[in-house]
């Protein structure tokens, strides 16, 4: 059986029904919708340093699978970071710049990367060997210096052939449904100092006389998504920075994708000060962008991470995943778990040493993630595992 490729410049040029017969509707950020709306609003392009280069495997004349793959020239909005790699090229008069990506931009979420409706053993065993080919292939014919393959599943992680992928372990922090029923009950599995400090987060941001609103899908109107939008940038700005998204990325995804969208905004004297915007699957709540108007005692945990949980007990979603990065979640009781990239570095004596330093990164992230566990908030008969 003889399998061909094609690189497509834009996702439209897929379409959305090719796309998303691979791509299914469960997992928001692989979706058409999605990733429709980050070309289609300027976000992702060449004028960005997103240049799309979305790989699509033939099996004959059938589409089997695709990939959503970028060609970069910086590595801004990836949240597994290379500046490091990329200062030892230049360093050494060589281009590191463009590279080649596949991940979801602006979206430090684990989930499918090759997508297909193929049994899972099917996929991984053609996957791998197909991919050991073609990136190395792509990588020299385009004059790339090295593809990074972002937030795997540990399946697809695996699938890669190790002889020429070098493998990443990253950690996030993520919050787990154990049969909760309300609040109370994840509560009764802290410690009583680590149960009183949450209580007392949650009781200073009513004591300010603040409130909190959820709204869903069609239920999130332009009005809504404007102060949203006011609030992200906002937060932005105060930092010196500009948000990566743009509000017509925003207008698209609540018209295309709207029972993907969760908002959660927080209220004084009428006004909305606050808000958080997540996404959702079946299982999963995601916490993506926040923002606020000022800062306020303890209003982050309280819309970022507690009105989630609320979220998830209430309409029984088995996981949490409020964003990269954050120390300060383990004793909200966000579990530190494993996260996987895979790496292709042309360079063969970069690669050497990126594999080096990826090796002995990933001794001191396990040794790292056993002292992160013992942080949790847990009592001892609660505790993970």
């Amino acid at each position: 059986m003889s399998y061909r490729v094609e690189l497509s410049h834009n996702i439209a040029s897929i379409g959305e029904a090719q796309w998303d017969a691979l791509a299914g509707d469960d997992h928001p950020f692989t979706r058409y919708a999605f990733l429709a709306a980050l070309e289609s609003s300027g976000v992702v392009s060449a004028k960005t340093g997103w240049l799309p280069m979305h790989l699509s495997i033939f099996d004959g004349d059938q589409r089997i699978a695709v990939m959503p793959m970028y060609q970069k020239s910086h590595s801004y909005g990836e949240y597994v970071f290379d500046w490091g790699w990329a200062d030892a090229y230049h360093q050494n008069g060589i281009d590191y710049y463009p590279k080649l990506l596949t991940a979801i931009p602006f979206s430090p979420v684990t989930g499918p990367r090759i997508l297909s409706q193929l049994a899972t053993e099917t996929l991984m065993a053609l996957a791998g060997p197909l991919l050991s080919e073609i990136i190395p292939h792509i990588c020299n014919e385009q004059g790339l210096s090295s593809w990074h393959g972002l937030f795997f599943t540990q399946a697809s992680h695996t699938a890669l052939p190790t002889g020429t992928f070098i493998s990443r372990l990253g950690t996030q922090y993520h919050w787990f449904n154990r049969d909760f029923k309300t609040f109370d009950d994840f509560l009764a599995t802290f410690s009583s100092r680590k149960r009183k400090n949450v209580k007392r987060e949650r009781r200073k941001v009513t004591e300010q006389g603040i409130s909190l609103s959820t709204y869903e899908g069609e239920a999130i109107t332009p009005e809504l998504l404007r102060t949203f939008f006011h609030c992200y940038q906002l937060t932005y700005l105060k930092r010196g920075q500009q948000g990566y998204l743009n509000l017509e990325f925003f207008e698209k995804i609540i018209n295309s994708m709207p029972e993907s969208l969760v908002l959660f905004i927080a209220s004084l004297d009428q006004q909305h000060v606050a808000c958080a915007l997540c996404f959702k699957d079946s299982h999963t709540l995601y916490g993506r962008y926040w923002g606020s108007l000022d800062d306020f005692d303890s209003l982050h945990f309280e819309t970022c991470y507690y009105t989630g949980i609320d979220y998830c007990i209430e309409h029984g979603l088995q996981r949490f995943d409020p964003g990269a990065q954050g120390e300060h979640k383990i004793q909200r009781g966000f579990e530190p778990i494993k996260t996987w990239s895979a790496h292709y570095i042309a360079h063969p004596g970069f690669k050497e040493a990126v594999h080096r330093f990826t090796t002995e990164e990933a001794e001191l992230m396990e040794e790292r993630m056993s002292d992160l566990a013992t942080l949790l908030p847990f009592k001892a008969d609660e505790q993970p595992g």
